[in-house]
C-alpha cells in the first residue's frame, strides 16, 4: 500500500477496495492482511467503516470487522474511561462487541465508527451500572454476553452457525458455552494463553451474535 501514488487519502481507498474484492472471493486471509496493513498505515476509521459496509451482506466481512474492532482496543479503552473495575471493563467490552455485531446494519456511514461504537458502549455501561444499582443477581442472565452463552447451548441452529465460525473462535466458544469449561482449563486444553481464549471467546460470540441477530434491540435501545 505504501508503494502506491497519490494522497494517503486515495491509497486508503485502494485498499479498501482491494480488500472488498478479497472478501467477495473468499480470500479472507489477503483481505485480513490489508486490514492489517490499513490500521499500520493509519487508516482506522476508513477500514472500519469499509468492514462495517460490508458486514450486512457478508459474514466474512462480519468475522473481520469483529477482529479489527476488538484488535483496536477502542471497545475496550471506552468502557475502561467509565469504570474502574477490570473486570467490569471485562464484562461490558464483550457486551458491546457482541450488540454492535447484532447491530451492525444500523451503521448509515454518516459518521465515523468509533463515534457509533461509543454511543453503543455508553449504552453497555449504563446497564451495567443499573445492574450494580439493583444489585440483584437475576439481572446478569439479561446481559448480552450470557443471553449468546445461553443461545449457543441451547438452540440447535445456532450451533450450526457455532460450526461455520473460524477454528480459532469455534473451539473456545465450544468449550466456554457448550462445554461450560473455565477460561484456565480451555486455555489447557488448546495450549492458548488465557487472555487469548478470552478475547477469542468474546469475538466468537460477537460473530454469531452478527450472524444470527439474536434478540436484536431496536437500534433506539442500543
Amino acid at each position: 500500500m505504501g508503494t502506491e501514488r497519490g494522497s494517503p487519502a486515495e491509497a486508503a481507498a485502494r485498499a479498501c477496495d482491494e480488500l472488498e474484492r478479497y472478501l467477495t472471493t473468499g480470500r479472507i486471509d489477503a483481505a485480513r492482511r490489508t486490514a492489517d496493513a490499513l490500521l499500520g498505515a493509519g487508516a482506522q476509521d476508513e477500514v472500519l467503516a469499509a468492514l462495517a459496509q460490508l458486514s450486512v451482506t457478508l459474514p466474512e466481512a462480519l468475522e473481520l470487522f469483529v477482529e479489527t474492532l476488538d484488535a483496536t482496543g477502542v471497545v475496550r479503552r471506552f468502557a475502561g474511561a467509565a469504570l474502574l473495575d477490570p473486570s467490569a471493563v471485562d464484562d461490558v467490552a464483550q457486551d458491546s462487541l457482541i450488540s454492535i455485531a447484532q447491530s451492525i446494519h444500523s451503521y448509515d456511514g454518516r459518521s465515523k465508527v468509533t463515534t457509533w461504537v461509543h454511543s453503543i458502549v455508553r449504552r453497555r455501561v449504563a446497564d451495567h451500572l443499573r445492574r450494580q444499582r439493583r444489585t440483584v443477581e437475576l439481572e446478569e442472565q439479561h446481559r448480552p454476553a450470557a443471553r449468546m452463552s445461553s443461545l449457543i447451548a441451547d438452540r440447535v441452529s445456532v450451533q450450526q452457525v457455532l460450526a461455520g465460525l473460524p477454528d480459532r473462535y469455534r473451539a473456545p466458544v465450544e468449550l466456554r458455552d457448550l462445554e461450560q469449561l473455565p477460561y484456565a482449563a480451555i486455555a489447557a486444553r488448546l495450549g492458548r494463553a488465557e487472555g487469548t481464549v478470552k478475547s477469542q471467546v468474546s469475538r466468537g460470540r460477537a460473530m454469531l451474535a452478527g450472524r444470527l441477530g439474536a434478540d436484536q434491540p431496536a437500534p433506539e435501545k442500543l
